[in-house]
């Protein structure tokens, strides 16, 4: 694949970090379950977190290409923090910036475009897996709201979240 100069400049940065800072305390992140937070910082500032958020929501603005570059860079260093890049990406940011309200960019996609908040993508259940048909969850109106009644398990960033997109039958 022939890369143009902004999706080469976007490689060897993410090459460059990944390798410098993330690759050396891996193991020790791994074995301590230390969550990154320093290092979701760092590449929220980087414009990790929302590349292909519009600018104006405070994203990257950047190609699915560039995004996948950089995946792989930052999977050659640290696996579990490129899953988190992946699943900010392109749930919590993703979803947001197609389907979500113009109040709804306002309150959360810049937040999380910048990695100033992290979301996360509540799915998978014990008894379904993450077969969203055999979804148990629900969500029931009760009044000007919405409560959720059932479990989810496997949640990427679940406790370090500021938002979850929750995943529930109605």
């Amino acid at each position: 694949m022939l890369l143009n100069d902004e999706q080469k400049m976007i490689q060897d940065m993410m090459r460059n970090y990944s390798q410098q800072k993330l690759k050396p305390t891996a193991a020790l992140r791994d074995k301590t379950a230390q969550f990154p937070a320093q290092e979701l910082k760092e590449l929220g500032e980087l414009g990790a977190l929302g590349m292909t958020v519009a600018e104006e929501w405070g994203g990257a603005g950047l190609d699915y290409v560039s995004l996948v570059l950089a995946l792989e860079e930052i999977a050659a260093g640290d696996g579990a923090i490129s899953t988190i890049i992946s699943v900010q990406n392109s749930l919590p940011c993703g979803i947001t910036q197609r389907y979500g309200t113009e109040a709804q960019k306002q309150q959360y996609l810049t937040k999380l475009a910048t990695g100033e908040w992290l979301g996360c993508f509540c799915l998978t259940e014990p008894q379904a897996g993450s077969d969203a048909s055999a979804l148990e969850c629900k969500a029931e109106r009760d009044g000007d709201e919405w409560v959720l009644n059932g479990t989810k398990q496997f949640i990427t960033t679940g406790k370090h979240a500021q938002i979850a997109l929750v995943f529930a039958v109605t």
